[in-house]
């Protein structure tokens, strides 16, 4: 099917109190790259309240157009009137491709566009890359509890649309110089597309670095044998000293050892610190899919046939437990030198 009419690839850009989340740098600068490859043009939208401000850094990371629905009636997220307007926006300017962050809010309304497009969506993508047939996105997800890579497209059906995990890619540098288009549109919502209520945030998680946005991450596995070091031991020891979060694998999770916003892996979040420190994991495909693209591993474990050290940059054979606490104090010592 032909699809002339459908032109750009854009980014439904995501803020949260009026801040723009990493992850819609990182899609912007895939954006760039597929739109050069087939020819098209790099846009965003951007919903919320007071959000025009935002444009401009969305433009610095690479789009060319910026169509920015500013509306204190959207001031937070709901998912059918946010779905509404992007659909409305999708009529009125018949985007090419669709690009949402996998996050909890892009993974509840990416859904809900698609079914009222009646188009397809892959979901928690790690991979973009075009089809040199037809030009139309190739698609790359986990399958089969990520044994295998799926490629999905979508010819019949526009837009494309596909939801992408957050520190898959790297955040493209801004260029404070970059020329772009801002295009204030009109949110025509009515009371009726508004199924929900916000009452009241509530946050979770408690104090400290965020797993998904720290530079370091120290993470634990089953050999941890317990709660204590992810609370207050020699996992939470190190990520203090070092300045950065404590993760944790599914098992140790499952166990109950640490709270599941602490799990890295497939099921868990996707991260891509510039340090990480894999404590007794042994290295499942389920747990290195979502840290595989940090900058440097390191991997501390008693088996010297785990399958970590075969992804990792640094591999140290030992026990844990007598590992961190003399790597922690030679950091200590080191710091203060």
């Amino acid at each position: 099917m032909a699809f002339e009419e459908n032109k750009g690839i854009y980014v439904i850009a995501e803020q949260f109190e009026g801040k723009l989340r990493n992850v819609s740098f990182e899609l912007l600068g895939q954006a760039r790259q597929l739109a050069d490859t087939i020819g098209d043009e790099v846009g965003a939208v951007l919903i919320g309240k007071d959000v025009k401000p935002l444009a401009q850094e969305l433009i610095a990371h690479g789009a060319h157009k910026v169509y920015v629905y500013d509306d204190a009636k959207l001031e937070n997220y709901n998912t059918t009137a946010y779905a509404k307007v992007l659909c409305d926006f999708y009529n009125e300017e018949k985007p090419n491709v669709f690009l949402i962050g996998a996050t909890n809010i892009g993974r509840d309304l990416a859904p809900r566009i698609a079914n009222t497009l009646k188009t397809g969506l892959t979901a928690d993508c790690t991979g973009l890359s075009v089809d040199d047939d037809n030009k139309t996105i190739v698609w790359t997800r986990p399958a089969l509890g990520g044994n295998i890579m799926a490629e999905i497209i979508c010819p019949d059906n526009r837009p494309q649309m596909g939801t992408v995990r957050p520190n898959v890619f790297k955040k493209p540098e801004a260029d404070p110089n970059a020329k772009g288009e801002v295009i204030e549109k009109t949110a025509n919502l009515s009371d009726a597309d508004f199924l929900t209520k916000f009452v009241e945030l509530i946050k979770l998680g408690g104090g400290g670095v965020k797993l998904e946005e720290a530079d370091v991450i120290v993470a634990g596995g089953r050999g941890m044998g317990g709660d204590e070091p992810f609370k207050t031991g020699i996992l939470k020891e190190l990520a203090d000293v070092l300045g950065g979060a404590v993760g944790a694998s599914r098992a140790a999770v499952d166990a109950g050892w640490i709270d599941a916003l602490h799990q890295v892996g497939q099921t868990g979040k996707t991260v891509g610190p510039k340090l990480y420190v894999a404590c007794a994991i042994s290295g499942a495909i389920q747990h290195t899919a979502g840290m595989s693209g940090s900058d440097c591993i390191i991997a501390i474990n008693k088996d010297e046939d785990a399958p970590i050290f075969k992804i990792c940059d640094y591999g140290i054979v030992g026990d844990v437990f007598d590992v961190l606490p003399k790597l922690t104090e030679a950091i200590k010592k080191a710091k203060h030198a």
